[in-house]
């Protein structure tokens, strides 16, 4: 586990060079296995979940009073009833493309982060909180391109063959800057999620853990997916309005959506509350409680096992 007293490092091998990559770093793992794992388990848990994920863009793209909100039952109804069941992974190979290489950074830097500033107190919430907005930071770097055309796909009648059409749609008709208009508004979601997201896990991990000791290894799976639903959901819950405004951005101009004047996140949340009201801002919190819950409890199992499974390989060498 993370936060069983590792080996020390230097703050200067947080972000190793080429050549290091074969060289451990801390938890008996060399960086690229930190790498694969994050990669692993973000596959994993996106491609389990999207269905929902396909709900909550539905609901939160809508714009009244042409596209009325509506509930998770009938939008999961209008999906599969206009398009079947496929209708719910449009945009998964978007998905895909992005999330891998995106948990890769994603663990890679929260895991080296947390080592880096933990020094002689592992198990401090305010540094877990800190890597993982570093972790976001950098993660959403590279995820949001995706993500954008990810979403695209999932609109309701989308004007997009596939991947490779809406790219070169979007570059053609608005520009590289498109695929980051939602990037600023992203990370300002994103750094307070995932900072109550890892403060409650590990906090929550290591409650658990303290409750049966003697049992803790027979138990590491469901520690961490218990730990991982409940960081996921607290999280998910305190950031729907600024996941509404990240959706509305990248849906922008399409399929009906607002087009917004500027990608100001204070902008748009005021031209959803005039348009909406205040309701507006929680459009899809349902969806993105059910997705992120037993997401982050799949991921972080997936992650963990997989680390598990690179220390063991690591041991017998």
């Amino acid at each position: 586990m993370a936060a069983d007293a590792p080996a020390k490092f230097r703050s200067s091998d947080l972000l190793p060079a080429a050549g290091d990559l074969g060289v451990v770093q801390h938890d008996g793992l060399r960086f690229w296995q930190f790498m694969v794992a994050g990669s692993v388990a973000g596959l994993v848990e996106h491609t389990a979940m999207f269905p929902v994920d396909t709900l909550k863009t539905r609901m939160q793209a809508g714009s009244p009073p042409c596209q009325p909100l509506v509930g998770l039952r009938q939008t999961l109804r209008a999906v599969v009833s206009a398009e079947g069941p496929l209708g719910l992974y449009r945009g998964v190979g978007a998905m895909s493309l992005g999330a891998g290489p995106a948990h890769a950074v994603y663990f890679s830097v929260y895991e080296l982060s947390k080592e880096s500033l933990s020094r002689e107190n592992p198990n401090n919430p305010a540094v877990h909180a800190a890597s993982g907005v570093l972790a976001t930071v950098a993660s959403d770097a590279v995820f949001t391109p995706m993500d954008t055309v990810k979403q695209r796909l999932q609109l309701k009648g989308s004007p997009y063959k596939g991947v490779v059409d809406c790219v070169s749609r979007v570059l053609t008709e608005e520009g590289f800057r498109s695929f980051y208009a939602s990037y600023k508004t992203t990370v300002i979601m994103n750094a307070p999620y995932t900072a109550v997201h890892f403060a409650t896990y590990e906090a929550a991990k290591r409650a658990l853990m303290e409750i049966s000791p003697e049992s803790a290894s027979d138990e590491r799976l469901v520690v961490h997916a218990t730990a991982g639903a409940a960081a996921g959901a607290l999280a998910a819950a305190v950031t729907t309005p600024l996941d509404v405004v990240k959706t509305q951005l990248q849906c922008q101009g399409v399929c009906g959506c607002d087009r917004f004047s500027s990608s100001s996140t204070s902008e748009v949340i005021r031209a959803i509350i005039r348009r909406d009201g205040y309701v507006g801002l929680m459009r899809g919190w349902k969806p993105r409680m059910l997705f992120h819950a037993p997401a982050a409890a799949i991921c972080w199992s997936t992650y963990e096992a997989t680390k598990s499974f690179f220390q063991k390989q690591n041991d017998q060498k």
